[in-house]
């Protein structure tokens, strides 16, 4: 089995003959970097796992922005709408960050799988659990916090899903409009913060990637 099956929360907890039998009933499915995989308003027909590469969800508002959510590693989930008693849609959009392959199950063949395997909805309600810690502190944060809080917390929560070690801190590849957005402060703001915890040594900014070189001065600002 890959390594994605040990970093899946959703398959977390069943035995290994049991996931080759969920895995072999799924599609691999190949995503080019940028392109949309699922869209909001859609009907939730399908489940995805990530086995390489990364996704984000999205949600575009009527006026057309386009606010970023949550990243996704090797191991998620999503479109985990398609494991609902009732048929109901995306509630969000997703889109492949980097060139991504997944594992794809419809929503017939998932459905009979948890009814086989009912740790499949356990570890479904999990995520959906800890969807909703993340709901709660970013808005907590968007009420509560200063920009440089709400940035400085992005970085932190991004480091250990995303980061990558490299000589000298964690490396991050996020440009300023996706911190910016991800922060819901302005792309002016997030690259003034990013240039002045440069000038302390807390970060190093390089075009599309940020190296979080002291990350616990990062922490100490969330607090």
């Amino acid at each position: 089995m890959g390594e994605f099956v040990a970093q899946s929360r959703f398959l977390g907890g069943i035995a290994a003959p049991d996931v080759d039998a969920i895995l072999a009933q799924a599609t691999p499915r190949r995503f080019r970097a940028e392109s949309i995989v699922i869209r909001q308003g859609d009907p939730a027909t399908e489940l995805f796992l990530i086995t390489k590469g990364r996704a984000r969800h999205f949600f575009a508002t009527p006026d057309g922005r386009k606010i970023l959510l949550l990243w996704l590693p090797a191991g998620d989930i999503f479109g985990g709408a398609a494991l609902l008693a009732e048929r109901s849609t995306y509630k969000v959009s997703t889109e492949a960050v980097k060139d991504t392959t997944t594992l794809v199950w419809s929503r017939p063949t998932m459905m009979a799988l948890a009814d086989r395997y009912p740790r499949i909805r356990d570890n479904a309600l999990w995520i959906a659990s800890d969807y909703l810690d993340w709901y709660v502190a970013a808005h907590i944060a968007l009420n509560c916090h200063t920009a440089g809080q709400r940035l400085a917390g992005v970085l932190v929560s991004m480091a250990p899903l995303l980061g990558r070690a490299v000589p000298g801190g964690v490396e991050l590849d996020v440009t300023n409009d996706e911190l910016a957005s991800a922060a819901h402060i302005t792309s002016f703001t997030a690259s003034r913060l990013l240039s002045e915890w440069h000038r302390q040594g807390t970060v190093i900014k390089r075009r599309g990637r940020v190296v979080l070189v002291a990350p616990d001065q990062l922490i100490k600002m969330t607090a």
